[in-house]
């Protein structure tokens, strides 16, 4: 590794970040996505606890409280998962629920912030970062609505606090790296060159990036610690290839099948109607039976069974007869 490279974030999140004493690295990221100076005052446990064995918990990286009582989330995504976006509603909304006992007032509830960093290619879009929000919008006119605060609107007055559905409900932040490919020149891009190449520079200002260049600079670690990374990165990048392999493979073989089932099929019905349906059919089918063959693949290559089923999106009854 040479002067410029530092331990990469999905890495450094899982074993460093975690402790208090690092916090400014992240603390440095949070304030670079929401413009505002932001201080973590307390690593929260990020795991939560499951209520029944039927209940899931909020799988998160870091959980963070801020100075003034919000949540972060923070969470680093390797490999393709099905149902993504549903399960980041799912944390933010366990984390909305634990902040309450029986009994509290809901205005107790604090802002959540979701972040996730996404080492692979999510859904359509072009950009590297997306930003959710919620509003009410009028439909007949053009403006948000607001709501009075419960605590100091007893009367309504032009000084009555109020509240935008943004100051309370959850934000999302989705940061894909892979989809980055600019010359960093802004504090956020900054942010990316580190997250996609490691590379931070050696007079860099952003905030966070001048405590990972002390924190998470590989040159520092321990022998034992260098071995652990290096064979964790080993594995990333070979993980990585053979998923890659297997998606083309298995598209290729699939496209092909399908194709084949579907002109038969077609040919047979004699309709136009049938030869689209056909192929279809026939696309779907041949994928399902090479989704199979790739998943044994890469189980006798070492995958993990539980990111084989995550990338090629396999049922209950495929993961079964693996």
């Amino acid at each position: 590794m040479g002067n410029n490279d530092f331990i990469r974030f999905d890495w450094a999140i899982k074993r460093i970040l975690r402790d208090k004493a690092n916090a400014g690295v992240l603390e440095g990221l949070l304030t670079v996505l929401l413009g505002e100076k932001i201080t973590i005052t307390e690593i929260l446990e990020s795991e939560s606890n499951r209520e029944s064995k039927e209940d899931k918990s909020n799988r998160v990286d870091v959980k963070a409280k801020t100075a003034s009582g919000e949540i972060i989330l923070v969470e680093v995504q390797l490999a393709r998962q099905m149902h993504f976006m549903q399960r980041i509603l799912y944390g933010t909304s366990k984390a909305v629920i634990e902040q309450l006992k029986i009994s509290q007032d809901y205005d107790l509830i604090k802002k959540v912030y979701s972040i996730s960093v996404l080492y692979f290619d999510l859904g359509i879009g072009e950009d590297y970062i997306y930003h959710g929000v919620t509003t009410f919008r009028g439909m007949t006119r053009p403006d948000s609505v607001l709501h009075f605060n419960s605590r100091e609107a007893k009367f309504v007055s032009d000084s009555a606090s109020v509240t935008s559905p943004r100051e309370v409900y959850p934000e999302y932040f989705l940061l894909r790296v892979n989809q980055f490919n600019e010359v960093a020149k802004t504090p956020i891009e900054e942010w990316f060159d580190y997250f996609k190449r490691g590379y931070i520079r050696e007079n860099t200002d952003v905030p966070g990036l001048q405590e990972a260049r002390e924190k998470l600079d590989y040159m520092k670690m321990s022998s034992e610690e260098r071995r652990a990374y290096e064979h964790y990165m080993l594995k990333v990048h070979e993980t990585d290839d053979v998923m890659k392999t297997a998606m083309h493979d298995g598209w290729n073989e699939g496209h092909v099948k399908g194709l084949e089932a579907g002109r038969a099929e077609g040919l047979e019905a004699g309709r136009a109607e049938g030869r689209a349906e056909g192929r279809a059919e026939g696309r779907a089918e041949g994928r399902a039976e090479t989704r199979l063959e790739n998943a044994r693949s890469l189980k006798e290559n070492g995958v993990p069974v539980n990111i084989i089923a995550k990338s090629l999106g396999l049922t209950d009854e495929e993961l079964a007869q693996l």
